[in-house]
């Protein structure tokens, strides 16, 4: 896998070489970040909040079986809090680097700026411009950083390499979610459907763009393992995350095509959060990666 193999310490206390304190790392739930991933490389997350049929809840206290079984009792979604910033970063000592989703996708930004706002100088925000798999790799990147001595510049330094090079690429079922979500124009979901293709899309430099659908689930997997190798620079190491709903057995076939390619230097099976799987729907799968 790559990451957390020996990390020291518990979540968000962390040392480095020599027992010193590290940078502390803080993303939120639209990360796709399993507890135990987040959890070795000393990350913390700030929950997302859900609402279904008028009830609230934070992000991971429903299954999604469950979340995709009550949709149409209407759901909403809304970023953590700047309550649930604030007191995140009262537990973390020293100097803290919290990277989210991007902007144009969440408010979730403006909720940490403002408790970072209160913390002081020693906590930075910055917006990712990703999300899903892509912002856990950017959060892993710079965990490793900041595990490895890195200083606050250098780990964030790191977080916006990463967040320069990476790419989020997944193939949906419908667009009909990002439609009713505010996240895609109706005509765009309307084609799709009449054509009975399979819509693709991709999160980078902080939009969500439309790419041209496949005819064939298939045909989506090679087209997006055909834009992960045209991306590689010259020697340079793959960091990819296999993406699903639901769908694990088919995020590892995915990532066994990819490695039928390119052996990467760290891979992660990761399931969509519910707080985005409000905006996608059930059927989907992708690749989030960068090369490093």
């Amino acid at each position: 896998m790559g990451f957390g193999e020996d990390l020291p310490g518990g979540l968000g206390f962390v040392t480095g070489p020599g027992g010193t304190p590290i940078v502390a790392i803080v993303t939120d739930s639209s990360a796709a970040l399993e507890a135990a991933t987040a959890a070795a490389n000393g990350i913390a997350v700030a929950r997302m909040r859900i609402t279904v049929g008028g009830v609230a809840y934070f992000d991971g206290d429903l299954s999604l079986e469950e979340l995709i079984a009550r949709y149409d009792e209407g759901v909403t979604t809304a970023g953590p809090a700047p309550g649930d910033f604030a007191r995140l970063l009262a537990e973390l000592p020293g100097e803290v680097l919290v990277l989210t989703v991007t902007e144009s996708l969440s408010s979730t930004i403006a909720s940490a700026r403002v408790a970072a706002a209160e913390a002081g100088p020693r906590v930075r925000v910055v917006d990712s411009g990703t999300s899903a798999g892509s912002l856990a790799l950017v959060a892993l990147h710079a965990a490793v950083v900041a595990r490895n001595g890195g200083t606050f510049d250098e780990v964030e330094q790191a977080a916006r390499r990463a967040m320069a090079r990476v790419r989020l690429v997944v193939q949906v079922g419908t667009l009909d979610y990002l439609v009713r979500g505010g996240r895609m124009p109706g005509a765009v979901g309307g084609l799709a459907s009449r054509l009975g293709v399979r819509p693709m899309v991709q999160v980078r430099d902080g939009r969500l763009r439309k790419l041209r659908p496949a005819f064939s689930k298939r045909a989506a997997d090679r087209r997006m393992i055909e834009m992960l190798l045209r991306s590689r620079p010259g020697g340079a190491k793959l960091h990819v995350v296999g993406l699903h709903v639901l769908a694990e057995e088919e995020a590892r076939a995915l990532l066994a095509r990819v490695r039928d390619e390119v052996a990467p230097a760290t891979e992660l099976v990761a399931r969509f959060g519910a707080s985005m799987v409000v905006h996608t729907g059930p059927e989907l799968t992708g690749l989030s990666w960068w090369w490093e």
